[in-house]
């Protein structure tokens, strides 16, 4: 519990005590009644309640993320040098008091929604790009105050630093910093750049302010009706060429799968020609060989044959006789044609009567 709020309350309680006993005396002494503790009763309230008064007028207890600033009636400047650290702290009753000031993080956000920023209504911060168009900004600033600069800071902007230090130098950075880029360049690829552009000018700033920037947040960014309208045609005209690209992709793939197939099909009919044509030209060598072998074997039968008849000539006579039909006894031929071969003599009497040529 903290003892300061406690000895204040003590020193309310003391002060309504104190009254309740004036009231009550003055009642008694109108109705001519007597109170002889009266007056005791009375000094002795009015001296509690000065004394818990006193002391709880000098007593400040300080949280761990506060720092406190006094302001000294006493003191040159008006103040003390130095601020007061966590803990109970003691100053001089009724010539000194003590203002606080948060040392934790704190944020201040400037948004189109009306109850989402520190100010009701539309409090987003509308600057124009380098190519003229306009752009709508929310942003959150976190920030603290530098526990070594508190008193500059209450010299400078007492409790009214957020309000009259961060939310106007803060709309001034964003404003100056947005309109170094296009506005397709805050959407897309300078956006981290804009916002480290940001934070970079609003740490110097808020440093020379006694302030400490913890970080800028870039919440979102809105443009005007007619250039969204522009994006979002562009957007579908993007998603179009690629979707026409991915057709004319597929149609290429589906056409080189077709030449894949014309191509294995034509080397598979090549393969075939190939084997169809070394089977031809092997079967071609084959029957070549065979004739081959074939006329040797009748050339060597046609020596032995003409070296046979070479050493008998009676082999071709009965040769010829014997392919003659077996039943013939006598042959008629015509008187002027000689024989070709000579006739061997017949074991039985044969006459030979020559035809007469006809007249």
């Amino acid at each position: 519990m903290n003892i300061a709020i406690l000895l204040r309350a003590l020193s309310s309680i003391s002060w309504v005590v104190a009254l309740g006993v004036i009231v009550l005396a003055v009642a008694r002494a109108s109705r001519g009644r007597s109170f002889k503790a009266a007056t005791g009763l009375v000094i002795g309230a009015i001296v509690a309640a000065l004394v818990l008064t006193t002391i709880s007028a000098g007593l400040v207890f300080i949280q761990p993320e506060e720092r406190g600033i006094v302001i000294s009636a006493v003191a040159a400047g008006g103040y003390r040098d130095t601020v007061l650290q966590p803990g109970l702290r003691w100053v001089i009753p009724f010539a000194e008091n003590v203002i606080i000031y948060p040392i934790s993080r704190q944020t201040y956000t400037m948004s189109i929604a009306p109850e989402e920023g520190e100010r009701y209504g539309d409090d987003s911060v509308a600057s124009r790009t380098s190519d003229g168009q306009e752009v709508i900004i929310d942003a959150s600033v976190i920030f603290s105050i530098n526990p070594n600069r508190v008193i500059d800071v209450h010299i400078a902007w007492q409790t009214r630093y957020d309000q009259d230090l961060v939310r106007p130098l803060a709309r001034g950075i964003i404003r100056d910093e947005a309109s170094q880029y296009r506005v397709d360049e805050i959407v897309s690829a300078k956006r981290i750049e804009l916002i480290e552009g940001i934070s970079e000018t609003m740490t110097e700033k808020f440093e020379q302010n006694g302030l400490v920037l913890v970080d800028f947040v870039l919440r979102n960014i809105q443009f005007s009706s007619e250039y969204a309208a522009s994006v979002e045609q562009k957007q579908i005209a993007e998603q179009l060429a690629q979707q026409a690209a991915f057709t004319v992709q597929q149609r290429e793939q589906e056409a080189e799968q077709a030449r894949e197939v014309a191509r294995g099909q034509a080397d598979a009919v090549e393969i075939n020609a190939q084997g169809t044509a070394n089977a031809l030209v092997i079967q071609a060598k084959a029957e070549a060989e065979a004739r081959l072998v074939k006329a040797e074997a009748e050339a060597q039968a046609l020596e032995m044959i003409a070296a046979a008849l070479r050493d008998n000539p009676e082999v071709l006579t009965f040769e010829y006789i014997s392919k003659l039909a077996p039943g013939i006894r006598v042959m008629l031929l015509p008187y002027d044609n000689p024989f070709l071969l000579p006739l061997p003599e017949f074991g039985e009497a044969e006459v030979v009567i020559p035809t007469p040529a006809p007249e």
